[in-house]
């Protein structure tokens, strides 16, 4: 089991690190570079999906798969993104707006399919925290992200989560941000949380991801700056020795 491992990794205090693969922005001979620098060196666990796909996830899993010895987990966008050869699902609630479809609607379509096919799922409330730009995330959701320097409101809303039964809590800053979740509110929501804390966006360097696994993140998830620059797995991997 997916969550199994990340609880594991997380009592023993060891950081997870999860690519993020979109195959809309990643595939032919940048998917092919991707993959050979993932094989001299490994993450802990690939992501799969995007806000807009346009490109099939089915046989991009089936590829990395194949290539990679390695947990792939799907990061679905919407129900549309659900393939069922991942090893499981972030099955997310976006508890940072007020978007019915996101927090209840998509689940109700998504849940039949990811039994039928016995995914297994990792319900996650993810949080969309403001990283300096207008995100994918933010238009595709209609939702408005939680303002950066507003580290009470993020707090509350990350134990409302666990409170309502979540098994982690995602907090991104959108693909393409130009500033990271901070280390202030990484910090101060990983205090009142006992459930794993996930962070993304605007991760661009090794330096800024030791900064947010410092501050507490227990998952990094790298999407952007890979896609640009996939020979900079090993420097992102080295720098929390994960």
């Amino acid at each position: 089991m997916i969550f199994d491992f990340i609880t594991d990794r997380v009592r023993r205090k060891q950081k997870i690190m999860a690519f993020l693969v979109d195959p809309d922005k990643c595939h032919g001979e940048k998917l092919e570079q991707f993959v050979a620098s993932l094989k001299q060196q490994t993450p802990q666990m690939l992501l799969v999906g995007g806000s807009l796909i346009s490109n099939p996830i089915e046989p991009l899993v089936d590829y990395l798969k194949t290539e990679l010895d390695m947990p792939v987990v799907l990061y679905p966008g919407s129900p549309t993104h659900l393939t069922s050869n991942v090893d499981a699902v972030l099955f997310l609630s976006m508890i940072s707006g007020r978007n019915a479809e996101l927090l209840i609607g998509n689940h109700v379509v998504s849940a039949p399919f990811i039994h039928r096919h016995k995914i297994e799922p990792i319900s996650t409330g993810y949080m969309l925290i403001d990283g300096g730009s207008y995100t994918s995330v933010e238009y595709m959701s209609q939702t408005r992200p939680i303002p950066a320097e507003k580290n009470d409101i993020a707090i509350a809303t990350a134990m409302a989560g666990e409170m309502l039964g979540m098994k982690m809590i995602y907090m991104d800053a959108g693909s393409g941000a130009k500033w990271p979740v901070s280390p202030s509110m990484i910090s101060d929501v990983k205090k009142h949380l006992k459930i794993p804390l996930m962070v993304g966006g605007g991760i661009t360097t090794p330096a800024i991801m030791k900064s947010a696994t410092d501050a507490g993140a227990d998952l990094i998830v790298v999407g952007n700056a890979l896609e640009k620059e996939p020979e900079l797995v090993k420097a992102f991997l080295d720098a929390i020795d994960c």
